[in-house]
């Protein structure tokens, strides 16, 4: 049968009851404990045939939309400590399909130490639509990372390898680098690669007023893109450079990050991403990236 909105709302009534919850479960807003340190705040959303496949296991989308969430606390050093979800779903929508979506939620959440306290439900016609907001916290006096905190003469680092993110299904199930933000205390500039890693440097430079060079022959190319590209070395660098939905974080900072973090290119004076390589392969790669080369992911809106 196809999900009813009462029915669902009991269904989450009888399930466990979230630690840090110091008010009523089911009320509109979730009143948890204190929060000590500064609070980190930030939203994000997965929408049916645009960031997960309409035919996928539910509980893969709820788990997707979670995680891609906390990588944004993690861009900002916040340890997660509570997540909520709105969702908008067809009346189609079977119930136990709608069940597993907010167990795939909440068991991400609690993979890395956050509860699922809070959210919305709504029936309408359209795309499965799933909204999460989490909450974090920073640690300590150190000032948090923004992406307009670039400085010339910085390194420009990245915590992992990307691109292929999509290969084999591993833009499903993004890890959040929470194990890497203490080792990243010293970054300025700091955001996770959700839409390229050539955008999202490009967007960071910009905000940051400077701009950058990077090393075609430094990036670490995730195995899944070489896979993809069957060999083709030009192939591979350009989704690593391109494909997006890595969740690995883009660092800048005055001092060499330790391992696992890769020195992919240096901050420097004026404006623009520039791609250089040793590789006559990767020649049309090189030169200086821009949105006008009609690459990376974008939502329809001019890429400016």
């Amino acid at each position: 049968m196809s999900w009813n909105e009462d029915s669902l709302h009991r269904w989450l009534a009888a399930q466990p009851w979230p630690d840090g919850l110091a008010g009523s479960r089911g009320h509109d807003a979730a009143v948890l404990d204190a929060i000590e340190g500064r609070v980190a705040l930030c939203a994000d959303q997965c929408i049916e045939a645009v960031h997960f496949e309409p035919a996928i296991d539910l509980a893969r989308a709820g788990r997707k939309a979670v995680l891609r969430c906390l990588s944004d606390l993690a861009a900002t050093r916040a340890h997660p400590i509570a997540v909520t979800l709105t969702l908008s779903a067809g009346s189609t929508r079977q119930e136990v399909e709608l069940q597993a979506l907010l167990q795939g939620a909440r068991s991400a959440a609690a993979e890395h130490g956050a509860e699922l306290v809070a959210g919305d439900l709504a029936c309408a016609p359209g795309r499965l639509v799933i909204s999460v907001s989490a909450l974090g916290r920073l640690r300590g006096a150190d000032a948090p990372p923004g992406r307009d905190l670039a400085r010339p003469g910085q390194g420009i680092y990245l915590s992992g390898p990307v691109g292929g993110s999509a290969f084999r299904g591993r833009h499903l199930e993004p890890r959040p680098r929470f194990d890497l933000i203490e080792s990243a205390r010293c970054a300025s500039a700091m955001m996770d690669v959700s839409d390229g890693l050539a955008w999202d440097l490009h967007r960071l430079l910009r905000a940051s007023r400077c701009a950058g060079r990077i090393a075609l022959d430094a990036i670490p190319v995730h195995p899944d893109a070489i896979e993809a590209a069957s060999g083709d070395t030009a192939r591979a660098l350009d989704a690593a450079l391109h494909d997006g939905e890595d969740h690995e974080l883009l660092a800048t900072a005055d001092i060499e990050l330790p391992a696992p973090w890769v020195r992919v290119g240096e901050v420097t004076p004026g404006e623009g991403l520039h791609i250089a390589s040793q590789d006559d392969l990767a020649a049309d790669l090189e030169g200086r990236w821009g949105p006008a080369k009609g690459k990376a992911w974008s939502h329809g809106e001019p890429r400016a």
